[in-house]
């Protein structure tokens, strides 16, 4: 009887086993939007933790550049007016020309040696297999792990001792410490990505290694030197513990003049410091967003997983 019930009425059988089916389901939706409710909430926490941080980075530089070109700012919540006298006062105090012109030797110097004698490094580390071979990697790049501070303070002692700080070469060799690893890091995985077979291809067609070298391996080389170059560049004239310790008062670069500007003695105008620090804001971002042009910033980190791969 019941089976003629269930074939007389087969919609009454559809309904009771979809009821049967969505009781099953509403306790698991139930549990699964319980599960996402904190995960809902971190979401939103992490989010409102970097707006809320990128709004306070970008309100102080902007009252920073502001306040570089305002007439008189107090208690107001815009300027009086504004003016780009403070510019031109900074440029004089601060004797930023020949500032700038040290920035400009101790960066170009630093980049070229460092791409000089980076590069055929990080070769022999991509080429050749020694024994050690781990332990050497992790001695070049134990300048890039450990605080510049650290290793600033006796070499500058050292750099005292000989005679070497205060002087351009100084400031050179001890921005050369983290920027001569720093290309080895950057030109290694570079390297391992180049086909050894081009190298025997061209000795079987002839080639010396000069030839090799000119007319094979350097242009394959030449966008990673650009990029290693480039991120040397920028980090160098950000580099503030090594060349305050020594750097002397004709060796300073942008950087080291600005603290100076900042904690020095006597009266000072705000705003001509202000006008310093957006100079030395608007150089480094310049050649940041010109290094993002030819390298991007996950660019190393997905080379090293391919190769572990």
């Amino acid at each position: 009887m019941a089976s003629d019930r269930h074939a007389a009425h087969p919609s009454w059988s559809a309904s009771t086993s979809n009821e049967n089916n969505d009781g099953a389901q509403q306790p698991s939706k139930r549990v699964k939007q319980r599960a996402s409710v904190p995960g809902r909430i971190w979401h939103v926490l992490v989010w409102g933790a970097m707006v809320f941080f990128l709004v306070n980075v970008v309100l102080l530089i902007a009252t920073v550049a502001v306040n570089s070109v305002a007439t008189r700012w107090f208690g107001t919540l815009l300027p009086q007016g504004f003016t780009l006298h403070w510019y031109a006062q900074a440029w004089s105090d601060f004797q930023l020309a020949s500032v700038l012109w040290v920035t400009v030797e101790v960066v170009g110097a630093v980049v070229v040696l460092s791409v000089l004698l980076g590069v055929p490094a990080a070769y022999a580390l991509a080429r050749v297999q020694f024994p050690g071979k781990r332990m050497a990697m992790l001695i070049f790049l134990l300048p890039l792990m450990v605080p510049p501070v650290t290793y600033g303070i006796p070499m500058a002692t050292v750099m005292y001792k000989v005679g070497l700080a205060g002087t351009l070469g100084g400031v050179i060799l001890a921005n050369l410490v983290p920027a001569l690893p720093f290309v080895i890091l950057v030109m290694t995985p570079f390297i391992e990505q180049i086909d050894p077979n081009l190298e025997a291809a061209a000795r079987i067609f002839g080639a010396n290694t000069f030839r090799y070298f000119r007319y094979v391996l350097l242009p394959l080389l030449v966008p990673g030197m650009l990029a290693a170059g480039l991120l040397v560049l920028v980090r160098t004239i950000g580099m503030f513990e090594l060349t305050f310790f020594t750097a002397g008062p004709a060796t300073q670069t942008l950087v080291v003049a600005l603290y100076y500007a900042v904690f020095s003695t006597g009266v000072r105008a705000p705003q001509s410091i202000d006008a310093m620090a957006m100079i030395y804001m608007a150089i480094t971002l310049i050649w940041v967003l010109i290094a993002l042009q030819f390298v991007s910033p996950t660019q190393i980190v997905s080379r090293v997983k391919e190769q572990k791969r």
